[in-house]
């Protein structure tokens, strides 16, 4: 059977020249699905919370991601996600900001084991990625935002790279004037090439 479509034939003056054919099919694809596809994306997240006393009080999730000099890939950040979750707060201020840093300093890391996308691959990841409970310090802040409770989500599709001997850092802060449980999470999704 053929592939005609007839309400947007050629000569039509609504022609919309993405005619789904069997030879030439309209299918466009986010960069990262080809980096999936050969096992070049990956993730890391963290989370912290704490339940907060009567005067309140603060809680930061920071996390590094750093490509490391010589290792011959530029990492091409897809996504970076978080948020702020509040539970039992009782008639609270809420302040919240989000904070990217390019070349910061992170202090007091863990180490965090970037996740591979493709489940079962045996691929690992050049960079080293750190999280910490203190804010980065030093470095460029390229990107300030407020936040408030619940989740956040910005979408880059590789237009945010890291060369080798770069790192980018996201602090996500939040604080509450009295007492309350309060979490802060940050995700970071990218592909290396």
């Amino acid at each position: 059977m053929p592939n005609h479509f007839i309400f947007d034939q050629s000569n039509s003056n609504f022609f919309g020249r993405l005619v789904n054919t069997y030879a030439a099919p309209g299918v466009v694809a986010p960069p990262d699905n080809n980096a999936t596809v050969n096992a070049r994306e990956y993730i890391s997240s963290f989370s912290t919370s704490s339940s907060l006393g009567l005067l309140g009080g603060s809680v930061v999730a920071a996390m590094q991601v750093s490509n490391p000099a010589g290792s011959g890939r530029n990492l091409y950040v897809s996504r970076i996600t978080g948020g702020v979750g509040i539970s039992l707060s009782l008639l609270s201020s809420f302040s919240g900001s989000l904070t990217l840093t390019r070349a910061g300093t992170i202090a007091s890391p863990s180490t965090l084991t970037p996740f591979n996308t493709q489940f079962g691959s045996a691929a690992t990841s050049v960079v080293t990625a750190r999280s910490s409970t203190s804010a980065i310090t030093a470095g460029t802040n390229f990107l300030e935002f407020p936040l408030n409770p619940g989740m956040f989500s910005f979408d880059y599709g590789g237009g945010l790279i890291v060369p080798p001997n770069q790192n980018i850092s996201i602090t996500v802060s939040a604080a509450l004037s009295v007492a309350g449980v309060l979490a802060s999470f940050t995700n970071m999704i990218w592909w290396e090439g």
